[in-house]
């Protein structure tokens, strides 16, 4: 016999991190409100930074790294932040992001990509990749990656 649940159950199916995401979201959302609809470029990006500060040595490093691959590789994105995490978006829809490991507890960091990004291959392709740190060879991948997902 299924029982019936209310909203005030403790495990509510969220975790703490996934119901702290979801509350930045909607604190960035009201903020965009604020702002009259939309998020300046120059706004995005103190919103951006400010996260990036946030995070602890090895994240931020690699954030930051991410953050200025992106803006160097594809300069017509918009930074903001996107469930309380760096991203940037594409005539207002997020194409790519940085998700920190310590954020949600995992092994190493990841960079993902929309369905808003060009990056369609086939019948398959990941859009997510784990990131430990950026050498030559993996900043050279970021790039195609970022310039072929801005298109």
């Amino acid at each position: 016999m299924a029982t019936k649940t209310t909203g005030t159950a403790k495990n509510d199916g969220f975790s703490a991190d996934e119901r702290a995401a979801m509350k930045a979201h909607a604190d960035e959302l009201k903020a965009q409100r604020s702002r009259g609809g939309s998020t300046s470029k120059t706004d995005g990006e103190a919103d951006v930074l400010a996260k990036i500060a946030e995070m602890n040595d090895v994240d931020r490093a690699l954030a930051t790294r991410f953050h200025d691959i992106v803006s160097e590789t594809a300069p017509e994105l918009t930074p903001r932040t996107w469930y309380g995490m760096p991203a940037y978006a594409k005539n207002g829809k997020v194409v790519c992001h940085f998700k920190n490991a310590a954020k949600f507890k995992t092994r190493y960091a990841t960079i993902g990509f929309s369905d808003q990004a060009a990056l369609d291959d086939g019948d398959i392709w990941p859009t997510e990749y784990a990131i430990t740190k950026i050498t030559p060879a993996t900043e050279k991948k970021i790039i195609e990656l970022v310039r072929r997902a801005a298109g």
